[in-house]
């Protein structure tokens, strides 16, 4: 199987360590598992397109109202709908990852010799990489087209962006594990991306919310990644650690999640 081992090569010395030999075997499988994701992301790009296409058209209508309403309502606007549309990228994963489920190819993945955190990451790569161009574009397109401040240092942006796709694919990876039907995903994906977005204050700056949303936002994952959003666009470096901690521990604990339900093989509808 494609999956099993890295070819031959000849410029690895006959005698390399075993251990760099199974990180190169297993960079080898990784490898194929992405090519073979992206590949199948590429004939079908209309989602992603969607989700930058709609935050573009809604920063361009709703940038008066909250440049009216709010003290920096460019960047509110801008930073609050590239959290919220990449919200949506959840049900991208968890299909991509059901989907296998759904073919009846999991159980040839499960007898290769990729582990659980090897598909994982194959599987995920891809969108990874997605998420990161898309919340880069529609950054860029806030600072030409909406007033959004350039930010001082891209890099705290670049870090923020890869840090919150990152806990975005752990959870849409997470919700694969668990559903038991597309429907499903889709229902919780929708659902969960509008209120965890909203209640984090996307759609709505935090301080004209209800008491009782202001109180309840920090449980939204929502929230942080707007907090380290923020920062980040600012270059408040000290603003982004707390929010981007969060997030990692999110993501780390999803993931692990994610990967111990792969590696048993088995979700709420059964064998996988």
């Amino acid at each position: 199987m494609l999956l099993d081992s890295a070819p031959r090569d000849s410029t690895r010395p006959a005698g390399a360590p075993a251990r760099t030999s199974r990180l190169l075997d297993a960079a080898y499988r990784i490898g194929a598992l992405a090519r073979h994701n992206a590949t199948l992301r590429l004939r079908d790009p209309g989602q992603m397109i969607s989700y930058i296409v709609m935050p573009m058209v809604l920063m361009l209508v709703l940038k008066p109202l909250y440049v009216r309403a709010v003290d920096g309502g460019a960047a509110q606007v801008a930073t609050g709908l590239m959290v919220m549309f990449s919200v949506f990228a959840i049900s991208l994963v968890g299909n991509s990852i059901l989907s296998e489920r759904t073919w009846r190819t999991w159980d040839r993945l499960k007898v290769s010799r990729a582990g659980a955190a090897e598909l994982l990451v194959g599987k995920t790569l891809p969108l990874f990489v997605v998420m990161v161009v898309q919340q880069t574009v529609l950054l860029v397109y806030g600072c030409l087209a909406i007033g959004l401040p350039v930010p001082p240092n891209p890099v705290y942006v670049l870090l923020a962006i890869m840090i919150w796709a990152f806990a975005l694919l752990a959870i849409g990876a997470l919700l694969a594990t668990v559903v038991r039907s597309h429907g499903e995903l889709s229902v919780i994906s929708d659902v969960g991306a509008l209120t965890l977005s909203s209640l984090g204050g996307a759609l709505v700056p935090l301080s004209i919310m209800p008491e009782w949303a202001q109180l309840t936002a920090h449980v939204s994952p929502g929230y942080w990644a707007l907090s380290m959003m923020q920062a980040a666009v600012r270059g408040d470096a000290a603003g982004a650690v707390p929010p981007a901690a969060v997030l990692l521990a999110i993501g780390l604990v999803a993931g692990a999640f994610a990967a111990r339900r792969l590696a048993r093989g088995w979700g709420r509808g059964g064998p996988m």
